[in-house]
């Protein structure tokens, strides 16, 4: 995946001491001492994540457990570059881990959309019906990871430049059709939120009687945060790969906290307060109807028709 993994460095052997100067050291692929500094955050919020799948449901937010749990991992593994910062092995691990978890997060806001646009009896307001969003840009998210894989199999396998080059411009090619069709989904969803807000008040208001963190206008912020995160993250990795595995932004660690670990933490962590079961329970019954009508306020036909028979009235 660098110069390291294809042995590019020549035939010197590694300086005695790697903390030395890392920046030009040609066996430290990343040009820096590894920090860890957000791993407990996000195996905290795998933790939560899990408490509240387990407590409130919603089995199409899986991805996102199982994707923090990954992640986390990905993270953990620089503990191990920070004491050996020159093990390619660590690095290709490290590398992979961290940048394809994020499908996992991106796919389970991609379910989350159909079902809120379910839930609210809202799907006219989608460009797309629920079923084709979710089955589209979940083929769109197995494709993308799978091109990345492939990318960095490659990449990470390969003995000289031609083919590490390759393998990056096929890693390149996955995250910019990721962030397309990321960008795409967003879109979809403001212009959802738009519609109902200038169409249908009373859907937009369904919940104003509740508590603020109950009304699903919270999960639907929500969503635009952790959206807003993604595709941070995402608008990073494209131009950071476009300068190549040495460029500047691979090369500085700052960068890689404040435009890549930290956007994908608030992306998943604002649904710790927030988790869509909470909001989408199957369980219960039908709170809207097409009309946008909620059902406290809706008259139950069968008692009209029994009320009516009551009074001698005949029923259609």
């Amino acid at each position: 995946m660098t110069e390291l993994v294809v042995g590019r460095v020549g035939t010197r052997p590694p300086p005695g001491d790697p903390y030395a100067d890392p920046q030009n050291d040609p066996y430290n692929p990343l040009r820096y001492i590894t920090s860890n500094i957000l791993t407990g955050l996000i195996l905290t919020v795998a933790i939560s994540h899990t408490h509240n799948f387990w407590r409130w449901g919603a089995r199409w937010m899986l991805s996102m457990v199982i994707g923090s749990y990954v992640f986390a991992f990905g993270l953990s593994t620089r503990f191990g570059l920070h004491l050996y910062p020159q093990s390619k092995e660590l690095y290709i691990v490290q590398y992979l881990f961290v940048v394809l978890a994020p499908c996992a997060y991106i796919a389970a806001d991609y379910v989350l959309l159909g079902q809120l646009g379910v839930h609210l009896h809202a799907e006219q307001f989608l460009s797309i019906s629920a079923r084709r969003i979710t089955v589209i840009f979940i083929m769109s998210d197995v494709s993308t990871f799978l091109i990345q894989a492939v990318g960095g199999s490659i990449s990470a396998s390969a003995n000289d430049f031609t083919t590490n080059r390759i393998g990056s411009r096929i890693f390149l090619a996955g995250l910019v059709i990721q962030l397309l069709s990321f960008v795409t989904f967003t879109s979809l969803y403001c212009l959802f939120l738009y519609r109902i807000y200038t169409r249908k008040p009373d859907i937009w208001t369904l919940d104003k009687s509740k508590s603020w963190y109950n009304d699903w206008r919270a999960l639907g912020a929500a969503l635009l945060v952790s959206c807003i995160g993604i595709m941070v993250r995402s608008i990073f990795r494209v131009i950071e790969l476009s300068e190549g595995y040495q460029g500047h932004l691979a090369t500085t660690e700052s960068y890689f906290y404040a435009l890549d670990t930290l956007p994908l933490f608030i992306a998943v962590a604002v649904y710790i307060p927030f988790w869509p079961g909470r909001f989408i329970n199957k369980a219960d019954p039908d709170r809207v109807q097409n009309d946008g009508i909620p059902a406290e306020q809706r008259i139950d036909r069968k008692s009209l028709e029994f009320g009516k028979a009551g009074a001698g009235e005949l029923v259609p």
